[in-house]
C-alpha cells in the first residue's frame, strides 16, 4: 500500500485534541515507557526532549521518573498543549521541571547541543517530510544521547488498515476513527525509516517491530 501522507500536520482542531487527550492510550503509552526504559537502563538523563508531546502525558510520565531531569516537550497545535498544561498543574512537584513550547520542526526555539535523551511518540507519521525530524535530532542532542521514536507502521492494505481501526477504534469517536485511519495511511513502514536513516548517517539507531502497528527507533548516537 502506497503512502498517504495527512492533509495537515497539525492535530490543532479543539474538538480533535479533545477527543485525543481522553482517549484511552494506556496500552500503547505503556509500550513506549517500557521500551524506552529498558533502552536506558541506569543511565539517568539529565535533561529530556519530547518531539510532538501533544497532551504531554509521556512527557509527565518521564518527568515523574526522573526526578532529577529537567523535559522540555515541543508541539506545533496550541489546542493540545492546552490540555498538556493542565495535565501539569496537577502535578505541581514536577511542572516546574516541565517546559511545553509551542513551534513546528525545524524550530529554533530549541536549544543546540543540549539534551541527554530525546524521545517522540507518534509524530513521525504526521510530516511531510520526515528528515526534519532526524535532522532535529542531530542538532539538538548531545554526543551519546539516547534516542527513542516509536510510531505507527504502515501495513499491507487498505482492508488491514480497517480491520485495525475496527478492533482498536470502534468504541472511540468518530474523530479518531477518522485520524487513526489517515494515521496508518501516512506511516512508514520499517524498510522506510532504514533508509531515512541511512541518508542521515544515524547508523547507531536501530529500527524494530513492537506491535501490530508500531514500530520503534532507538539506540545511542555515537560518543
Amino acid at each position: 500500500m502506497k503512502r498517504i501522507p495527512e492533509p495537515v500536520e497539525l492535530m490543532d482542531e479543539k474538538a480533535q485534541a479533545k477527543a485525543y487527550a481522553e482517549a484511552d492510550f494506556r496500552e500503547p503509552n505503556q509500550l513506549f515507557l517500557d521500551r524506552l526504559l529498558a533502552l536506558m537502563g541506569d543511565r539517568a538523563p539529565n535533561h529530556a526532549l519530547d518531539l510532538g508531546c501533544g497532551p504531554a502525558d509521556i512527557t509527565l510520565h518521564v518527568a515523574r521518573h526522573w526526578h532529577d531531569c529537567r523535559v522540555d516537550g515541543l508541539d506545533g497545535a496550541e489546542a493540545m498543549l492546552a490540555h498538556g498544561r493542565r495535565l501539569l498543574q496537577r502535578h505541581p512537584a514536577t511542572e516546574a521541571r516541565v517546559n511545553l513550547i509551542c513551534d513546528t520542526l525545524p524550530s529554533a526555539l530549541l536549544p543546540q547541543r543540549a539534551y541527554d535523551l530525546i524521545f517522540s511518540n507518534s509524530l513521525l507519521h504526521h510530516l511531510h517530510n520526515p528528515d526534519i525530524l532526524w535532522q532535529t535530532i542531530q542538532s539538538t542532542a548531545i554526543p551519546g544521547a539516547a534516542i527513542f521514536i516509536m510510531d505507527l507502521r504502515r501495513l499491507n492494505s487498505p482492508q488491514a488498515v480497517e480491520s485495525l481501526v475496527q478492533h482498536y477504534a470502534a468504541n472511540e469517536p468518530q474523530i479518531l476513527q477518522r485520524d487513526f485511519r489517515a494515521s496508518l495511511c501516512a506511516a512508514f513502514t520499517p524498510d522506510e525509516v532504514q533508509q531515512q536513516l541511512n541518508e542521515r548517517g544515524l547508523t547507531t539507531l536501530s529500527v524494530h517491530n513492537l506491535s501490530d502497528r508500531h514500530l520503534s527507533i532507538s539506540g545511542f548516537l555515537p560518543g
